[in-house]
């Protein structure tokens, strides 16, 4: 019984967040004739936002420092702005160009490497430095593969938004070095 209502609770504060966040569109919805969203865009949101909340949750369940949980969630919030974004209007020209599914892959080496990592921070640091090498690579394709001139991307557009996105994964990275050493001075304190 106590299982059930710690798996009730888990999925309690993910679920209120993703209702919460949905809640600003919809509102919005009835102010503004620029804001129009479908029962298919609410849908996918509300899936990547609890799917994302619920990994923080669970992931962070049992750690006691609160730079792994600074670390996951920043990490993740990158991960979730890179999809959102990406789906939204895209990073390389539009939403449609076909190119912008190689951000996808930045991704996978995330979820990937935290597998890996045993979901450590001492690994995850790893995994957040490979998802900014990810990205890094997939700009430079982009440049010399002409991406600059696709209709609405620029070389400066592409620079930016990829850069943007790198300094993210390598603070996201920074973050789990320094919860890697609290964890390693926490537990070299308890032998003490």
């Amino acid at each position: 019984m106590n299982t059930q209502q710690d798996l009730s609770k888990a999925f309690l504060y993910p679920a209120l967040i993703t209702v919460s966040i949905l809640l600003i569109p919809l509102i919005a919805m009835q102010f503004s004739e620029n804001v129009i969203w479908t029962v298919s865009d609410f849908i996918f949101a509300g899936l990547l936002i609890l799917s994302c909340s619920l990994t923080y949750t669970l992931v962070t369940k049992k750690t006691t420092t609160v730079a792994y949980r600074v670390a996951t969630g920043f990490a993740l919030l990158t991960g979730l702005f890179l999809i959102w974004s990406n789906l939204a209007v895209g990073l390389i020209g539009s939403e449609d160009n076909e190119f912008n599914l190689l951000y996808f892959l930045v991704i996978g080496v995330g979820v990937m490497g935290a597998f890996i990592a045993k979901f450590k921070a001492s690994g995850l640091k790893y995994t957040l430095f490979a998802m900014a090498a990810a990205q890094f690579i997939i700009t430079i394709v982009a440049l010399f593969t002409g991406m600059a001139e696709v209709p609405d991307s620029s070389v400066y557009e592409i620079l930016a938004v990829n850069g943007f996105f790198i300094t993210l994964f390598v603070v996201a990275g920074m973050l789990f070095q320094y919860a890697a050493d609290e964890e390693k001075s926490n537990l070299s304190a308890d032998f003490d």
